[in-house]
C-alpha cells in the first residue's frame, strides 16, 4: 500500500521527487548549540542596579497597595460595604503581584536556564 502510495506521489510531482521526508535517526540529526547566558562587556553591574531598583518599586507599590486596600475597607466599613468589598478584593491582587514579583527570576531561570 505504501509503495502504491508513492508512486503515485512520485507520479503526480511534477519534479518527479518522493513528497515523503527522509527518516532521520538520532545520530544523523544535528543539535542547534545551546550556549549559556552571558551578559555584554560591561551591563552587568547596571542591569542588576535596574533589576534591584524594579524590585524596590514593586515593594513600595505592594506596600502602598495593601495600604490603600485596608484603607478602603476601614472608610467602607459603615454605609459603604461596596467600597469595603472593593478593598477586599483587591488584596489578592496586590499579594499576587508580590508573589510573581518575588518568583519572577526563578521562573525565568527555569525556561531559560
Amino acid at each position: 500500500m505504501i509503495s502504491a502510495v508513492s508512486r503515485l506521489a512520485g507520479a503526480w510531482n511534477p519534479c518527479g521527487r518522493s513528497l515523503a521526508a527522509p527518516a532521520l535517526n538520532s545520530r544523523s540529526a544535528i543539535s542547534p548549540p545551546n550556549p549559556a547566558p552571558t551578559p555584554p562587556p560591561g551591563l552587568q553591574g547596571p542591569v542588576t542596579t535596574m533589576v534591584a531598583w524594579g524590585k524596590w518599586g514593586v515593594l513600595v507599590c505592594g506596600v502602598a497597595g495593601l495600604l490603600i486596600c485596608a484603607g478602603k475597607m476601614a472608610i467602607g466599613h459603615r454605609n459603604r460595604a461596596t467600597f469595603a468589598a472593593d478593598g477586599a478584593t483587591g488584596i489578592p491582587w496586590v499579594l499576587g503581584g508580590l508573589s510573581l514579583a518575588a518568583i519572577a527570576a526563578s521562573v525565568v531561570r527555569v525556561f531559560l536556564g
